[in-house]
């Protein structure tokens, strides 16, 4: 696990300021400084657009009595979107937008939730281990 997470903090960030470096190359350091401005801009509009939509969701759930399983996650979503969106990159910004947009989201959602059910069915997920 050390390992990934390493690679995951090394490889990251050089592979997008590689991206950054060959769009600036190819468009000019003036376009790639306004698209890199652009995506955080419209992705804080969205992260808070959907960030209100997902509280609604949650406190809908709530008011008829019901557990908010789905609107959490969704919550969890917006906000690992958002947060990906304010960092630097586009490979980041591209992830943040796919976590923020719903119908992607629930692709993503998806994903997880079949991921932590066969953990959870092979007993390879320790959520308290000591």
């Amino acid at each position: 696990m050390f390992f990934k997470l390493l690679l995951l903090f090394t490889l990251g960030p050089l592979l997008e300021l590689y991206l950054l470096i060959v769009i600036g190359q190819r468009v000019g350091p003036a376009l790639t400084i306004l698209l890199v401005v652009s995506t955080g801009f419209f992705g804080v509009m969205l992260a808070r657009a959907q960030g209100f939509f997902v509280l609604r969701e949650i406190a809908d759930c709530l008011r008829c009595g019901e557990l908010p399983g789905d609107a959490l996650m969704n919550g969890m979503l917006v906000l690992v979107g958002g947060a990906f969106l304010l960092t630097p990159g586009l490979i980041s910004d591209t992830a943040g937008f796919l976590l923020l947009i719903p119908g992607s989201r629930q692709v993503i959602k998806r994903f997880i939730l079949v991921r932590l059910k066969k953990a959870l069915e092979a007993g390879t997920l320790h959520i308290f281990r000591r």
